[in-house]
């Protein structure tokens, strides 16, 4: 303890620098505390720190560095003084200079010069430096790094009181720094905090939208906007609980739009797309605020009427086909627009909204085929039971979605025994109940408005495989069934001139087969239909030949290629006289009318050798191939079974 007595008699100047050297220390605790107790960020800390500690051993520079976190370099982040620009965020790697000599031992330097140190162990600024005090700065934590003094003012070494006031200082600054280092860790994962919750909202909004369109897309048509199957099926159940309800009668329609796919395929689906949105508005603008007009898919449209009966349905059908009527602009054209509307009532026609449904489609179907305006569905004139209606709804979904495939049986000429020729064969597999044989959908097709389409899609199915095959270099004809209904189309050669068009396939790869039934339905309109599609360059073929009712004198007047005779009598030509006559007598017949023949059904050796004989041209059947798949037919063409007609062989 210091007694008065000793201040009386110590040197006045000693008394003095001692005074002055207590009033640093007090300046120096005051300084830690307010850094320690206030809420400074991290660089005002640093450079308050460095400030005082050059003015606390007048130093020329003051340098603090701080140690990354993978203690492996060190970056000054304050510096006052000479040379302060140049050195401060420098970044230098631990083993370089004093600052990183102390760093990894964690103990000062100060005593002495830097000749204690080789050149190459000092930075560019210590090398220029004539002494250096450098003290660690140890945190509760973690090691933080060091504060440095870089050369006396005036002159001279740092002392043993420059090395007490600095370890005083450092000790106690470590924690102001330590603090204003986790006030920054806390403020940046604050600031991450927010932006993540900001983000976060960004993406609960972004996830209500999507919701919402979700929500909009499950009961809407994304391209007109009308309520969707799901919806119009919601509707129609609201309908008929409230027509129960109250005692009243209700109606569906049920609308399809006449050669909608014409316009597709001839002005595109943009143009079809913007006609099926026309349409749409059309139909609503004279509809009630109670009815729902909706989008079933493709060119269908249902009506739901509340509160609509039998008397009131003619009055309602009048409105809709005139708004059809007036035109719709699309692009540069104008579109006047005639459809097929069945409708269906409740109570009298279903209790339920699928039966409902059903009913209308059936109805719709009725009026597409005595080609009225609408039919309102009558018991008597559905034919269809429950399973026939549902395989009609389900063949009509198939179709629209194109998912009819097709199976291909091989030809054989008999006299150079090479495949010249396929036929195409529709094939269904249904995907619950799966391959539905062709004896039950084909009927259900030609007594429906599905035929037109139906044929279509086969028609372009086979031609693109025809010219596949072709473009492999095998001359193959593909041969495709048509019907009656088919021979009443007046578009039909149009039609097929596009298909052939489109996948630039040679008219002559192409036959039409053509049963003797169809033909004579409506014999001199098939004429002309047949003799369009003979102008075109198509090879026609009568299919089943022997089985119809056919006259001879008609017959030589059909503008056809080929006969195909029935296998009803190929496949017994062996063992029954009279089938044998019948097959050689068709031959005969059809050669001295200047066609080809083919034989259906052939199954055996000997039935083609004696078919062979009695001249006939190709044959068809298990014995040359069953109907394989498009990949199948291209590997059994490949394998060399048979010989196959090749452009490389000259074979036309």
């Amino acid at each position: 303890m210091v007694k008065p007595g000793d201040l009386v008699n110590e040197d006045p100047q000693a008394l003095k620098e001692r005074l002055r050297q207590r009033e640093a220390e007090l300046s120096i605790l005051r300084e830690v505390t307010e850094l320690v107790s206030g809420a400074y960020d991290l660089q005002t800390v640093f450079e308050r720190v460095a400030v005082r500690a050059r003015d606390l051993i007048r130093a020329d520079t003051v340098a603090i560095a701080l140690l990354a976190h993978d203690q492996k370099s060190y970056t000054y982040c304050a510096a006052v003084g000479r040379n302060a620009e140049e050195i401060l965020d420098a970044t230098l790697p631990i083993e370089v200079g004093i600052c990183g000599w102390v760093l990894r031992q964690q103990k000062p330097w100060w005593r002495g010069t830097l000749e204690q140190l080789n050149p190459q162990e000092r930075n560019r600024w210590e090398q220029q430096a004539g002494t250096v005090i450098l003290l660690p700065l140890s945190g509760r934590r973690r090691f933080l790094g060091g504060i440095a003094g870089i050369n006396k003012q005036g002159g001279g070494d740092f002392d043993q009181r420059d090395f007490e006031l600095l370890s005083l200082f450092a000790s106690q600054v470590s924690v102001a720094i330590e603090n204003a280092m986790i006030l920054e860790e806390l403020n940046t994962a604050g600031r991450r905090a927010d932006a993540y919750r900001e983000k976060l909202e960004v993406l609960n909004g972004r996830l209500k939208r999507t919701n919402s369109d979700l929500q909009r897309l499950a009961v809407r048509d994304p391209l007109t906007g009308l309520p969707n199957r799901t919806l119009i099926m919601d509707r129609l159940r609201q309908a008929m609980r409230e027509a129960h309800r109250n005692e009243q009668n209700m109606a569906l329609i049920m609308l399809d739009l006449d050669h909608f796919k014409e316009v597709n395929d001839a002005l595109g689906h943009s143009v079809g797309d913007n006609l099926l949105i026309g349409v749409g508005r059309s139909l609503g603008s004279v509809l009630r605020e109670p009815d729902t007009l909706g989008r079933l898919g493709g060119d269908e449209f249902a009506i739901v009427l509340p509160d609509t009966d039998r008397e009131s349905i003619a009055t309602v059908v009048d409105k809709l086909q005139a708004a059809l009527k007036e035109p719709i602009r699309v692009d540069h054209n104008s579109f006047s627009v005639g459809a097929s509307m069945g409708v269906a009532l409740y109570p009298d026609h279903g209790e339920d909204a699928s039966s409902l449904l059903k009913c209308a489609d059936v109805a719709m179907y009725s009026a597409k085929r005595t080609r009225g305006d609408y039919a309102v569905y009558d018991p008597l004139e559905d034919q269809h039971n429950p399973d026939r209606l549902e395989m009609l709804q389900d063949l009509r979904t198939a179709i629209q979605e194109e998912a009819m495939s097709i199976a291909f049986q091989p030809k054989l000429d008999l006299r150079t025994n090479r495949v010249t020729g396929i036929e195409a064969l529709a094939r269904w597999i249904h995907p619950q109940r799966g391959v539905i044989p062709p004896f039950e959908f084909i009927p259900v097709v030609e007594h429906t408005g599905l035929i037109k389409p139906f044929t279509l899609q086969i028609l372009d199915k086979a031609v693109a495989f025809c010219k596949q095959c072709v473009d492999m270099g095998y001359l193959l004809d593909v041969a495709v069934n048509l019907s009656a209904h088919n021979l009443r189309d007046p578009n039909l050669p149009e039609q097929i001139g596009d298909i052939l068009s489109r996948h630039n396939l040679d008219k002559r790869f192409l036959t039409l087969e053509i049963t003797e039934s169809a033909i004579m339905h409506e014999p001199e309109r098939s004429l002309d239909i047949l003799n369009a599609l003979d102008r075109m360059g198509v090879d026609l073929s009568i299919d089943d030949f022997g089985t119809g009712y056919s006259s001879l004198s008609y017959l030589k007047r059909l503008p056809v290629k080929q006969l195909k005779i029935d296998r009803s009598f190929v496949g017994d030509l062996i063992e029954d006289r009279d089938d044998a006559m019948i097959v050689r007598s068709t031959i005969d017949l059809a050669h001295n009318l200047g066609l080809s023949t083919v034989a259906e059904g052939v199954e055996t050796e000997e039935i083609m050798e004696r078919l062979l004989e009695m001249g006939c041209d190709l044959a068809q059947g298990y014995l040359i191939s069953r109907p394989l798949s498009a990949d199948d037919l291209l590997s059994y063409l490949a394998s060399g079974e048979w010989k196959v007609s090749r452009a490389s062989d000259g074979v036309a």
